[in-house]
């Protein structure tokens, strides 16, 4: 903590005693202070003016003094330590460094700056609107013979991380690029083929698909170093190739598929890009409905039956039931049953409240260096949920890592876990 700043009846009482008794160790002695503090505030003092040269410009402080006549002289004045710095636009503060002298003021200051979330964000969207009009187009797919009219299935997966590293020793369980792949899509395989017949599918990926949004293995707002398996361009097309599949087993099943992709605090930018991609990849497919709002919540509305997601960073299973309400305000008043969805905390918990169910979900993916470090013990798994247009929810399977994938190994070799004979995959890649 810097040294308060001296005050001028202090130094102007250091300037006064010197003038008077013309002896430094006199001056100290009826002040009753050490020479060396007097030193000091008669520096303070002859900087501020006090010692013969008045006045000093407000906001300076006297540097030298150069004689010129016997009633004159050259005072040469300069900014006075402390002065305020302006930011350029459209930068935030990234964080300072100063040099501060004994009086406690800036002497140098350096601060780090960056273009604000909110230029970065503009620049990126009108990257990808220039990128998306040059996007192939999906051929429609064929559409189930028989699905049952009333009914919804909805998956849900959130904190897949595709990108995190983790070893088996430190953290309890291996995780990697290629497991997050292989074990996301067993789970669509083994969920659907055990789900019941219904007209629309919901996938609803609930935020941090991607563990890291930039070049750099970090979180985009505190910065925290993360365990990172990969190159960023690899888990992006990782990533496009897994949804891409799951979607397709999803169309495979059902008449039509909703797909929500919601913001999570590792990857805002990255589902940002990856909303608007899916939305126009699938803009000739009829049956498939990407929510590409550049909101935090999302809804979806199934008959009398309202689904509402969010990912968890800014509202918890405590107050995230009065956001939706405000925030679908239409769609929840005609609403009978209604279910909210968040991640995040890689934990399971369930609070019904006086407005709806709230439901915080699991993850699949594994504990990383710093989760495996903490207190926060969970299980790991996903659910697939089905609603009734009249009577809300009716059905529910929770299905584990184990169940979907049996044995994996880590693939950090860049080895494929199938070539290693993994058993209990289900899902055909020979597609």
């Amino acid at each position: 903590m810097p040294t308060p700043r001296l005050s001028d009846e202090l130094a102007q009482e250091a300037a006064d005693a010197l003038d008077a008794l013309r002896s430094k160790t006199e001056a100290a002695l009826l002040l009753g202070i050490p020479r060396t503090t007097l030193n000091k505030r008669l520096k303070i003092a002859a900087e501020r003016g006090m010692c013969g040269t008045r006045p000093v410009i407000p906001g300076f402080a006297i540097k030298s003094i150069a004689s010129k006549t016997e009633d004159g002289a050259w005072v040469k004045q300069t900014r006075e330590h402390g002065e305020s710095w302006a930011l350029p636009d459209g930068h935030a503060v990234k964080g300072v460094s100063a040099l501060v002298d004994a009086d406690g003021r800036t002497i140098q200051q350096w601060v780090k700056t960056n273009k604000a979330a909110e230029d970065q964000m503009a620049a990126f969207r009108a990257m990808v609107d220039a990128l998306k009009e040059d996007l192939p187009r999906l051929e429609p797919i064929a559409p189930p013979e028989a699905t049952v009219t009333d009914r919804m299935n909805q998956f849900i997966v959130t904190d897949s991380h595709f990108g995190m590293l983790a070893w088996a020793e430190e953290t309890g369980a291996d995780y990697d690029l290629r497991i997050a792949e292989q074990l996301l899509l067993d789970w669509f395989a083994a969920s659907i083929a055990g789900a019941p017949l219904a007209h629309t599918a919901v996938f609803a990926q609930l935020g941090d698909l991607m563990h890291h949004d930039a070049l750099e293995s970090i979180t985009p707002a505190h910065h925290h170093v993360l365990d990172a398996d990969s190159r960023l361009q690899k888990i992006i097309r990782v990533v496009i190739r897994t949804i891409r599949r799951a979607i397709a087993m999803l169309l495979a099943r059902h008449q039509n598929v909703h797909v929500v992709m919601a913001s999570g605090n590792h990857d805002p930018a990255s589902s940002a890009w990856l909303r608007e991609m899916l939305a126009v990849m699938y803009e000739d497919e009829p049956r498939i409905k990407i929510d590409n709002s550049p909101s935090l919540y999302y809804c979806h509305v199934w008959g009398d039956t309202l689904n509402l997601y969010h990912h968890g960073h800014k509202a918890d299973v405590n107050t995230v039931d009065r956001k939706f309400a405000a925030e679908f305000r239409r769609e929840f008043g005609m609403s009978r049953f209604a279910y909210g969805h968040i991640g995040h905390k890689h934990s399971d918990e369930g609070i019904k409240t006086s407005l709806m169910y709230i439901e915080r979900h699991e993850t699949l993916a594994g504990r990383d260096a710093y989760a495996a470090s903490g207190p926060w013990m969970s299980g790991r798994s996903a659910k697939r949920i089905t609603y009734d247009k009249r009577f809300g929810e009716v059905d529910r399977a929770r299905m584990t890592p184990e169940m979907v994938a049996g044995k994996y190994a880590a693939t950090n070799d860049n080895i494929d876990v199938r070539d290693l004979g993994a058993r209990g995959s289900i899902f055909d890649t020979s597609a």
